[in-house]
This record gives C-alpha cells, structure tokens and sequence, in this order.
C-alpha cells in the first residue's frame, strides 16, 4: 500500500490504458478519480468488482476547457482536501487517420493539440498550486515513443507527444523547489480494449513494432504499470524531468 492516503486523479481513464492505470493505483490505496470525457462508470465498476474497498471517484471533463478542469480540481479539492498524483492519460489517439502532413487539416491538427498538449498544460497548471501548498506532488504526463521515431504520416500526434515530453522537462525545472517531481513516460504500440474494438481490428498491426523489440511480445497496458507506480510513489522522489521509455527495447533511449 504504497499510496495509503494518497489522493490520484487519472485522465482519460473510462477505457484502455487510463483504466488499468486507475486500478494499480487504487491496488495501493491511492483514493483515485477517474477523469474522462466519456461516462466513467464502466472502470468505477472494474475497479470495485476486483478492490471492493477501493475509495473512487469519477468526473467527467473536458481536458482541453480551463473551466471544466477548473471545476475537476475544486471538487477533488472538496471531497479529499488534497491531490498528490496526477497521471495525464488522455489523448486522441485510435480514432486518427495517418495521411501525410499535407493532407492533415487545420481542425485536425487543433483538436489533437487541445488534448494531447494543451489538456496536459491546463491539468498540470491547475494542479499544481495544491501541490506546492503540500510542499509534495506528483505529475507524471504520457508522452509516446513515437516522438523518438518520428513515426511518419501521424505528424499531428507526434508532435503533440514530442510537446509533452518538453513541457515536462519545462515544468520540472519550475516545480522542484516545491518537491514536486514531474515525469514523462512513453509507452510504445500498446493492444487496448478500445483498439480490439475497431471494426478492422487485426494483430498484423502489430508485427512491425514487435519485429524492432528487444522483447518481441506484443505490449499490454499492465507493462506500464510498474513505471507508472514508480513514479507516483515515494520511490521516486529524486526523480525529476525524465522520460520513461517503456516499449520493450524498440529504440533504445
């Protein structure tokens, strides 16, 4: 129980791998919200089927509006007094097209901006005056190996996960006066139950990926666990500005 008291919210956590994350660290005693666009109830439900004491609260929110994160942090603020994790999850990522840059339009290249890079700013900025009442925080934001190898015809998302990994860098170096540690994580090709649920979906999808890994497995969301629990937790607390990279030694960082 290494997050005993601990107060978690976890982005983009009502399916795939928000929701395993949710789930580890309510396994530890982490009090965790469940925080997404969609319905939450389905991971509530998951989570308090295999952890019937596990303390959950879920909000929907818009990670891309100020005033819905606002909202999000003000009533975790009410209900717990305090916020100690921040795990941000949420991205457009299974419903993008990959199409050369010249045919990605302005709205497309916007709208996965206002969630994968702005969301993250605005959760870490509304986060973080908690965090440094506490003199203790936590803000681990997922980035993705992607921006290592500039996968082509996805250039929308990949530059949105190569701004999260700077902005992490950024922040970390403004935060750990406050013993606020702030990390990336970047997770490679990854099997979901969001992706298992496309209409087309098929494992050759994944040959590619796991032909270039030192562990040639197909990554599940329970690989990333550990990293992630490593880093909300006390183990970590001289850990600051670095990218985790968990992808079975694709590309070695």
């Amino acid at each position: 129980m290494r997050l005993k008291n601990k107060v978690a919210v976890v982005t983009g956590s009502a399916q795939g791998i928000g929701a395993v994350y949710v789930k580890a660290l309510a396994a530890e005693g982490a009090k965790t919200v469940i925080v997404d666009i969609k319905d939450c109830a389905k991971t509530a439900e998951a989570t308090n089927t295999d952890l019937p004491d596990a303390e959950l609260m879920t909000h929907i929110c818009d990670i891309s509006d100020e005033t819905s994160v606002h909202g999000l942090v003000q009533k975790v603020i009410k209900k717990y007094g305090r916020l100690d994790i921040l795990v941000n999850n949420a991205a457009i990522f299974a419903s993008l097209d990959r199409k050369p840059f010249e045919e990605i339009s302005v709205n497309e290249w916007d709208s996965v901006m206002s969630v994968n890079l702005r969301g993250v700013f605005l959760c870490a900025k509304a986060a973080s005056p908690i965090m440094k009442a506490q003199k203790y925080g936590k803000i681990i934001n997922i980035a993705s190996d992607t921006m290592m190898k500039g996968t082509k015809h996805f250039a929308h998302y990949v530059s949105s996960k190569g701004g999260v990994f700077a902005f992490t860098r950024a922040i970390a170096k403004e935060l750990g006066e406050y013993g606020i540690c702030v990390n990336s994580v970047a997770p490679g090709l990854t099997s979901t139950d969001v992706m298992e649920a496309e209409e087309n979906f098929t494992l050759k999808r994944f040959d590619r990926s796991v032909s270039a890994r030192s562990i040639q497995r197909i990554q599940q969301p329970e690989d990333l666990v550990g990293t992630i629990m490593y880093l909300a937790s006390s183990d970590s607390d001289f850990v600051t500005g670095q990218c985790i990279v968990v992808n079975g030694g694709d590309n070695l960082y």
